[in-house]
């Protein structure tokens, strides 16, 4: 969607601490014990904070990401995001950078889904990645740190990632889960995205009901912990909790082929919106259809801007 608002683009940062290679590929049956045939194998540069950043760069924005790498896993990483033209900052590490694997089995249509821990840092390797990113925290911009924190990292090296950001006049988004959410929040960050189970463990419940659920992430922004609370409730849509109050979505019906990176495209959408001056309501719905518009593609493949625009322009019509 070719706006003048894009000539406004805020800077946004992206960090990656545990990056990984995913591996896709797929096989007629998933046997124990058997050898399995399988078809064509596909390689991409994945992590959260990567895959923001692809997502940003597909749909017309750019963003600088920054991710640890490190053994041949990581010189194959490198390769694959730099082939994406997407600016980079690779802070180096002693470990391999991990992979996940993705296996489609074609007799049934279920995806079987595999994510290694990843390499263990240490002290300085972590600190040198903290380092890297406070000095490239865009003043008045926009930091997502997404993911996994590989062995190594403390609990509260997000909440530190968050503390840089303020530092800078920065909005910071958070995407992980367990201690490592807990700390940025009690930190306060512009977005978070928790799944429901995980938005449970954050007030201390136990969410049977939509509404609930809804009221856990009303909470979470009434406590300051969060300016905006995103939750996607499957096929039920996805509701966004903010100061202004709750704004609900369906999601459009398309025919879903894999669900892998749909969060992290979700983000990414959002994250250019908001950075191109659009307001909350139009980027959730930018949001939703990235999310949408990746189910659509096989395996580990990413949203293709026509089909997020598609998607976009029919959520805000029926607005």
């Amino acid at each position: 969607m070719d706006s003048p608002r894009a000539a406004l683009l805020r800077p946004i940062l992206t960090l990656t601490i545990n990056p990984a290679l995913d591996v896709s590929t797929s096989t007629e049956h998933v046997v124990s014990e058997h050898k399995m045939r399988c078809g064509r194998s596909r390689l991409d540069p994945g992590g959260g904070g990567v895959n923001v950043a692809r997502v940003v760069q597909r749909l017309g924005g750019q963003a600088l990401a920054v991710y640890t790498a490190g053994g041949p896993t990581g010189e194959a990483f490198r390769r694959l995001i730099e082939a994406e033209l997407i600016p980079t900052l690779a802070v180096p590490i002693h470990g391999s950078t991990r992979e996940s694997f993705t296996v489609d089995e074609t007799g049934t249509g279920k995806q079987f889904r595999f994510v290694l821990e990843g390499p263990e840092l240490s002290e300085t390797e972590w600190r040198a990645c903290l380092a890297v990113v406070g000095e490239s925290i865009p003043v008045g911009g926009y930091v997502v740190a997404s993911g996994s924190l590989p062995p190594g990292v403390p609990d509260d090296f997000y909440a530190r990632v968050t503390r840089l950001a303020h530092g800078r006049d920065a909005r910071c988004i958070v995407d992980t889960s367990g201690p490592a959410l807990a700390a940025a929040l009690d930190e306060g960050v512009y977005l978070v995205k928790p799944s429901g189970r995980e938005l449970g463990e954050l007030v201390g419940a136990t969410l049977d009901t939509e509404q609930s659920k809804i009221d856990a992430a009303a909470e979470l922004v009434a406590r300051g912990s969060a300016e905006v609370v995103a939750l996607t409730l499957g096929g039920a849509g996805a509701v966004l909790a903010s100061a202004s109050g709750i704004i609900r979505l369906g999601v459009p019906q398309v025919t879903v082929q894999s669900t892998v990176g749909a969060g992290d495209s979700f983000l990414g959408a959002f994250v250019l919106r908001i950075a191109q001056g659009f307001p909350v309501d139009r980027a959730f719905q930018a949001a939703v259809a990235a999310g949408t518009a990746t189910a659509m593609t096989p395996a580990t493949e990413l949203c293709h801007r026509v089909d997020v625009e598609r998607l976009e322009a029919e959520l805000v019509a029926l607005a």
